[in-house]
């Protein structure tokens, strides 16, 4: 194993730094983690997503940072990424790993870096987002997916991948009304999903409300006034199923949802205007032998990471104007 592979033949995520051993984020702007857990199985034999963080580490090789279609800008020109490696997962113990998710998490919101989590199930957002309130911030969230997610529990598992949004209702820290659950469609949802967002006041825009849009861009900037509102931060959470299948053949099997460049569109605007960090999960590499989906998560990190940049250079730009008004108004 090199210096460069988080374990076996498995690199960093896009050539990150690796920092899974001493953790010590020191130089870099923006760290990558895996989550390589899965819990209750909801549906059949549809399983596999722990798997999701190794294949998209060694799918990652392949890439650059450099985007010709985003005003040719090269990523890591501006941004050193760290991949702080896997959290130690317990198969067999729900709470626990729940726990050990939550302890990672708050390392990581200490460090003031832009934090990307690789899955594993939609579970783990939970105790991710939890962590992050636990720092003292109101947090608002975006939620890409063709799915509330929202149901009490499966089979009296309350931390399966139907019920995390469940439990950030009932989370303090998280202000119900900047909880936007966008791309929402299709019949796996079940009816009283749908009640429970609206009776904890949820914002829902259906995959309808996407399409019938004049203007992507404008949306997305909509979406994130309703994230922001009251709030410290907003996080971003983005389930591989709010994209049809035909664009994501490694993940849940949802029509009707959106394209490759809807879904990037959407993560590139939202990161433009400030998001404290993300996941992107639900990638199960054993129902896709191409690994297309893996493929897909650098093109998604990386979509990010250019919004992250425009939205760094903005408020430095901001500082800079203030800096000088200040001093004209003292001289």
């Amino acid at each position: 194993m090199t210096e460069q592979n988080i374990y076996g033949n498995t690199p960093c995520f896009l050539g990150a730094k690796n920092i899974s051993k001493d953790k010590n984020t020191d130089g870099v702007d923006a760290v990558i983690y895996g989550v390589p857990w899965e819990g209750a199985v909801t549906w059949g034999d549809y399983t596999g997503c722990e798997l999701g963080p190794k294949v998209m580490r060694l799918c990652s090789g392949r890439y650059s940072g450099y985007l010709p279609e985003l005003d040719h800008i090269d990523i890591f020109e501006h941004i050193q990424l760290g991949d702080m490696g896997d959290i130690d997962v317990v198969p067999a113990d729900v709470y626990e790993t729940m726990h050990r998710i939550e302890n990672f998490a708050k390392n990581l919101w200490n460090s003031g870096k832009f934090i990307i989590g690789l899955g594993g199930d939609h579970g783990v957002t939970f105790p991710i987002i939890k962590a992050l309130t636990n720092t003292g911030k109101k947090v608002g969230i975006i939620h890409l997916d063709a799915h509330y997610d929202n149901l009490p529990s499966w089979k009296d598992d309350e931390y399966a991948r139907c019920s995390p949004f469940k439990r950030l209702y009932e989370c303090e820290g998280v202000r119900n009304e900047s909880i936007i659950h966008t791309g929402i469609h299709g019949p796996r949802n079940e009816p009283q999903a749908g009640r429970n967002a609206k009776a904890a006041g949820a914002v829902t825009i259906t995959i309808n409300d996407i399409r019938e849009s004049k203007d992507l861009r404008a949306l997305a900037k909509e979406i994130y006034q309703k994230a922001h509102a009251d709030v410290d931060c907003v996080y971003l959470s983005i389930c591989s199923d709010v994209l049809d299948f035909a664009f994501n053949p490694g993940g849940p099997v949802d029509g009707n949802g959106l394209t490759s460049y809807e879904l990037l569109t959407l993560v590139y605007e939202i990161c433009k205007l400030g998001v404290i960090g993300m996941d992107f999960v639900e990638v199960y590499p054993q129902q896709d032998l191409s690994y297309r989906s893996a493929h897909f998560a650098s093109y998604i990190v990386l979509y990010a990471l250019a919004g992250e940049i425009i939205n760094k250079q903005r408020k430095q730009l901001s500082s800079q104007e203030n800096q000088i008004h200040e001093h004209a108004t003292t001289v």
